[in-house]
């Protein structure tokens, strides 16, 4: 059903603070930028972020997948994978020990996983960091696709696109069976992993395996799905608003449905990059927020608003 990532949607504290840092240390640019509509607040279900300021930013690579950041004040305490659902945002990147190094110097992102091979075939090498909003970022170099196990692609500039989505949840089955059976995605049979990021926020030994499964949506995005600890917490939500920290991801789909339980009625949506597509927001096992926008009818190119 899900096609692509479309958008990775992000409460930021400062939106300045968060627009300087992607553009001078990600190379990432603004491509749109305003004040949340009523309608589109309302599609959310979050009447409360009706005016709040925002910005959309790609990638250097051009490549039609966004951040979007929306400035609100009430996550000023959120700290990222202590909470279930959407924890970390997964990018492609050339050379994760220059950016290492290049954060270490860095008043904006802050390293919080050093660059690790993460299989055996030391095909796959990343390293984690913390943003400016407090969001969880994996910078990823896959160095050869056809070890990847699902056929993923290399970045095409130094810092790229979102090509992961990583949620959590305390009840692992729940995530598999509304990935698989609600939204009809290909899911892998849960494997034990390391983890790093997620014991240490936990205070739990480094090498402690958390059950992780694969929601494969194409050759180029996937969703990861984690168990959680126990001690993990419900998604808070300040009323009206959206989740804190990373508060939704916004999907392309192949095929519309009517049927599923959205938050609120589902409506054409004038501004970038909807289009005026249909699009409506669900709520996952793991109380993630979930857009759907339907797949572009007539061949529009996703081109910056302005």
């Amino acid at each position: 059903m899900l096609k692509t990532i479309l958008i990775v949607t992000i409460m930021a504290f400062n939106l300045v603070q968060v627009e300087q840092a992607y553009q001078d240390e990600l190379d990432y640019k603004v491509v749109d930028r305003g004040a949340i509509s009523p309608a589109l607040a309302a599609g959310w279900g979050a009447p409360a972020l009706d005016g709040h300021w925002y910005i959309t930013m790609q990638p250097s690579s051009n490549e039609p997948v966004y951040l979007r950041f929306i400035e609100d004040t009430s996550n000023a305490g959120f700290e990222p994978m202590k909470t279930e659902g959407w924890n970390a945002i997964e990018i492609l990147v050339r050379d994760p020990d220059e950016l290492a190094s290049a954060f270490a110097r860095s008043e904006n992102f802050k390293v919080v996983g050093k660059p690790r091979f993460l299989t055996e075939k030391k095909n796959i090498k990343a390293m984690q960091a913390i943003g400016p909003a407090g969001e969880l970022i994996y910078f990823t170099n896959i160095s050869d696709p056809q070890k990847s196990g699902f056929g993923l692609q290399p970045a095409r500039t130094y810092i790229d696109r979102v090509f992961i989505m990583v949620v959590g949840a305390r009840d692992h089955p729940a995530l598999g069976d509304f990935y698989g059976a609600v939204l009809g995605m290909p899911v892998t049979a849960p494997v034990p992993y390391r983890i790093g990021v997620l014991s240490n926020a936990y205070n739990m030994p480094i090498e402690t395996m958390h059950r992780l499964s694969i929601a494969q949506i194409s050759e180029r995005f996937l969703i990861e799905l984690d168990e959680y600890p126990a001690a993990a917490l419900p998604i808070n939500i300040p009323p009206g608003s959206l989740p804190p920290g990373i508060a939704m991801v916004t999907f392309e789909v192949e095929e519309w449905r009517q049927d599923l339980p959205y938050l609120a009625a589902p409506g054409k949506r004038a501004s970038f990059p909807y289009h005026g597509r249909r699009a409506g927001v669900l709520v996952g096992a793991a109380g993630e927020y979930i857009e759907l926008i339907e797949k572009n009818p007539t061949g529009i190119t996703h081109v910056p608003a302005h």
